[in-house]
């Protein structure tokens, strides 16, 4: 790294949060904090929306899946794509029309505060989870770089670090500096990603997409292997992904929150389905690139072969070593200013809005609500950066990871939105012990049902880690088993009820 890399590096860094408080200007109160005051262009949310959810994660991550794999993730996309249409028409319309500030005012309103605030405490958890995984996605270039100056730092203290930026333009520009600097820093790293390819491409020597293809590096669909213990089985990621694209873009406020903030109804459904025809081409774009990387190595082992500490820190390396100066300043800055696609706003609304204004038992005032959440973005900050440092040793692709953790919540999240839509009968206290039902048997079969990977098998239950043949349940199926468990535990205890719920008033 030479000195014009530095120097592109810390300029954007620093100019991305001031460029991100300047646009969103001062923020006068709670509404304009969490959601804009319904202001924002529906192309920004829509840029923002595909930068929340694959930034970092998919810059560093999707070309070690196709270094090691081939193209089969890409069918998690079409599930995306697919899941987006649907949120679009059947839940979007109740949190933008609602005027809401969060997803789960509609569950407060259809059942209760108890659920409410439930399902509020649930995002909040894994949300902390997938994003202290994706904040030490963006330390591992930043370790690369500094161990080129010989500088040895922990990843903990980069994480820190990098959280502490991230508090800044979050603190002062609310939800509508959030949203710009995710729609720069998203085109900024696909651009990077462009240019790498162009860059690997009079690199490689002639015939290496041809070697690629017979070796199977290109393959896209997988109809082949065992639809319970793969991932990219072709049934298992398109009708997982679509789910799993329901529970993230239907029921997490981190979404919800970015398309909340468009000026009506139309707007937010034209932002998220155009949003997964990007994530779509992006995919494509960074599995790309981990094909061409699988030719430049010719396939080398990254951590045996290559010394590296992680098969994730792959593309970082080619980025510090390969690339010639200002280029590769240009691309890790990008991969670093992912680290700005703040969750800490969303975390901050749904705390203030579902769990804090519950406890007081009390509206809050304008002026409150905005002091409150910029005590609640700091306070996450801090969590966020603690909760960063458990996923340092991860050996599978973080994506993966990131992926597995909602597992645990998505399903009973996505299906209590539907059992309210779906069940009319169902009260309260169904919807709660179904939810707490679902995410107790999701942690059962994530941690305890193991599958041979060859066949799909069932070996039993062992809460061992999975060694040899033995993996658990592939994790796009998570999300749909836990919305069917929920839905089935809801369902049957609504049965004892002889009406439709009514309405509860938010009063």
């Amino acid at each position: 790294m030479r000195a014009l890399d530095l120097a592109i590096i810390a300029a954007f860094l620093v100019g991305m949060p001031l460029l991100g408080i300047w646009i969103a200007g001062r923020q006068r109160s709670g509404n304009d904090y969490f959601v804009g005051e319904g202001k924002i262009k529906w192309w920004v949310a829509c840029l923002s929306v595909v930068s929340a959810e694959t930034s970092t994660l998919t810059v560093l991550s999707v070309p070690t899946v196709a270094y090691l794999g081939a193209f089969t993730y890409l069918q998690l996309a079409i599930g995306y794509v697919i899941g987006r249409i649907v949120v679009s028409f059947v839940l979007l319309p109740r949190y933008v029309a609602g005027e809401m500030t969060t997803a789960y005012n509609f569950l407060g309103k259809r059942f209760g505060a108890g659920l409410q605030g439930t399902a509020s405490v649930t995002f909040l958890f894994t949300r902390l989870l997938a994003d202290g995984v994706r904040l030490f996605a963006t330390a591992i270039p930043v370790k690369i770089v500094l161990a080129a100056y010989g500088v040895d730092a922990a990843y903990w203290q980069i994480v820190a670090v990098l959280g502490l930026a991230m508090v800044a333009y979050t603190f002062f520009g609310g939800v509508r500096a959030v949203v710009w600097v995710d729609a720069i820093q998203m085109l900024w790293y696909v651009v990077g990603g462009v240019a790498v390819v162009v860059f690997l491409a009079n690199r490689l020597p002639s015939g290496w997409f041809g070697a690629a293809v017979d070796a199977g590096k290109t393959q896209l669909f997988d109809f082949s292997s065992a639809p319970v213990s793969n991932n990219y089985a072709f049934i298992t990621a398109v009708l997982g992904g679509a789910v799993l694209s329901m529970a993230s873009h239907g029921a997490d406020q981190l979404i919800v929150q970015r398309l909340m903030a468009c000026n009506d109804v139309k707007a937010s459904q034209k932002a998220l389905m155009a949003s997964g025809v990007i994530v779509f081409l992006q995919f494509g774009l960074f599995l790309l690139i981990g094909t061409m990387l699988w030719s430049f190595y010719k396939g080398l082992n990254p951590v045996k072969d290559l010394g590296l500490s992680t098969n994730d820190e792959l593309f970082a390396s080619f980025i510090v070593n390969e690339l010639p100066s200002g280029l590769s300043g240009f691309v890790i800055a990008g991969i670093l200013a992912a680290a700005l696609s703040s969750s800490l706003g969303a975390l901050a609304s749904s705390t203030v809005t579902d769990v804090y204004q519950r406890i007081i038992r009390r509206p809050l005032t304008d002026a409150e609500t905005l002091r409150q959440g910029r005590i609640w973005t700091v306070v996450w900050a801090g969590a966020l950066i603690v909760f960063a440092s458990m996923f340092t040793t991860t050996k599978n692709p973080i994506v993966e990871t990131a992926l597995a953790i909602t597992g645990y919540t998505y399903g009973a999240l996505l299906g209590a939105f539907l059992l309210g839509l779906l069940v009319k009968r169902a009260r309260q206290a169904d919807a709660i012990v179904a939810f707490v039902t679902t995410v107790a048997v999701m942690a059962f079969v994530i941690l305890g049902v193991k599958f041979s990977k060859k066949t799909g098998e069932f070996l039993g239950v062992d809460f061992a880690k999975a060694a040899g043949d033995s993996v658990a349940l592939a994790f796009p199926w998570y999300t749909p088993l836990g919305v069917v468990v929920t839905l089935a535990v809801g369902g049957l205890l609504a049965l004892r009820h002889r009406t439709s719920a009514p309405l509860v008033s938010q009063d």
